[in-house]
């Protein structure tokens, strides 16, 4: 079975470049429509808040991609943790009838794949000097980066309930966009981050310097 869960999604699964989409005023009707009937019943969704909507997460990533998988990882505590969509809270709450949830699913749906694409053009205008020549990189180019996009997920997810856990995934992404191995970049961002962060609350200044610094020396030992 298809992992259904947008936290072990790779860059390669979201990368909007690799996965093109569009979706104007007409097709996001036609898709409410589609979305609606395989919505489950309040009381389905209140006794079984997970399982409940994988048939709506599977259709979208049939339709769409793996990516589209994130659509209802919702800011603090609902279906899963600490994720930025605010257009979706949880089963248990969002759904009510077929002709207003449905709607609901689709901005979940838009709202992440706009953070994706928000993702993609920071990680552009982040990425260091190329070190094709052989040169080496300024640590510099990888604190910045690091200091720019944990401040940027954690105003997105608020900083509420595991929202350092998607800040390590951004991390992991921007390194695999930048050419190191998927299991590498997750190694990196799990020691720089490694318990620093705390649910519930922004990091200060001090903390997310030193995650950083940490982050840019590890790069550094990869050659």
């Amino acid at each position: 079975m298809t992992e259904l869960w947008a936290h072990t999604l790779t860059w390669t699964e979201v990368d909007p470049s690799r996965h093109p989409f569009a979706l104007d005023a007409d097709a996001a009707k036609a898709l409410t429509g589609l979305v609606s009937a395989l919505l489950p019943s309040p009381e389905v969704a209140e006794e079984d808040r997970l399982r409940s909507l994988e048939p709506v997460t599977e259709f979208l990533m049939d339709r769409y991609g793996r990516w589209a998988c994130g659509w209802n990882w919702s800011v603090g505590e609902g279906d899963t943790d600490g994720g930025v969509v605010g257009a979706w809270c949880c089963a248990s709450h969002s759904v009510t009838t077929a002709d207003e949830t449905a709607p609901l699913v689709v901005a979940g749906l838009l709202e992440w794949r706009d953070w994706l694409e928000d993702l993609a053009e920071r990680f552009a205008t982040l990425a260091p000097p190329s070190r094709s020549s052989g040169s080496s990189v300024d640590p510099w180019h990888w604190e910045r980066a690091c200091t720019r996009l944990v401040t940027v997920v954690a105003d997105r997810t608020q900083a509420e309930s595991g929202w350092y856990g998607h800040c390590k995934q951004v991390l992991g992404w921007f390194l695999a966009y930048n050419g190191i191995e998927q299991e590498q970049a997750g190694e990196i961002a799990e020691g720089a981050i490694g318990g620093r962060f705390g649910s519930w609350i922004a990091p200060d200044a001090t903390v997310v310097d030193a995650v950083g610094s940490r982050f840019a020396r590890a790069i550094g030992t990869t050659g």
